[in-house]
């Protein structure tokens, strides 16, 4: 039976990596003042008819923390880029200079910043929301383990230890969310 408790208890981490990553991944692409190449992960561009992610057809850098430069590897690519950045709606001017889109971001205002740590939290919810559906399907499948002769007590100590993981991974959410709160807030 220990072999079906670890099983359990390795999903269920595997889950809550999962969960994490995605909370993170989401953060990372709000935007906290500084420009950074992660501003245009979600920015798709129409390449030959189909859409491509921008970091398929051109390299993205920050010269300085307000600025992006978008550097296509072929130089017909340009409008398409300043296409699929507006398209993106992402509150970002792209500036196309006949080499390379450059994009100066705007500082953020207090309302903006204010939305921005809303937006997060709320990526924190969702992380739980995961963090909980988690929960409930290793629950599950030990109930499932006791009917079929787990012991009581090992069911309630494997039932105790996935809410230490669960516990553990609801921090490191919490941790990320307030990391990304305090950039945001920083000007």
């Amino acid at each position: 039976m220990n072999e079906d408790i670890k099983l359990v208890l390795d999903e269920l981490k595997e889950a809550c990596e999962k969960a994490l990553d995605h909370v993170a991944a989401e953060v990372g692409k709000l935007r906290a003042g500084k420009a950074t190449p992660s501003m245009l992960d979600s920015v798709m561009v129409d390449y030959y008819g189909s859409k491509v992610p921008l970091s398929q057809v051109a390299n993205v850098n920050t010269p300085d923390a307000k600025t992006l430069m978008v550097k296509p590897w072929e130089k017909g690519m340009l409008d398409e880029i300043s296409k699929g950045i507006m398209y993106a709606n992402l509150g970002l001017n792209p500036q196309n200079d006949g080499e390379q889109v450059i994009i100066n971001v705007p500082p953020l205002t207090e309302e903006r910043r204010m939305q921005l740590v809303k937006q997060a939290k709320g990526e924190s919810e969702h992380g739980k929301i995961g963090l909980r559906s988690a929960r409930k399907d290793a629950i599950d499948t030990i109930k499932m383990l006791q009917k079929d002769g787990l012991g009581e007590d090992m069911a309630k100590d494997t039932e105790a230890e996935v809410q230490k993981v669960i516990d553990a991974y609801g921090k490191r959410i919490d941790d990320t969310i307030a990391n990304k709160e305090k950039e945001i807030m920083t000007i």
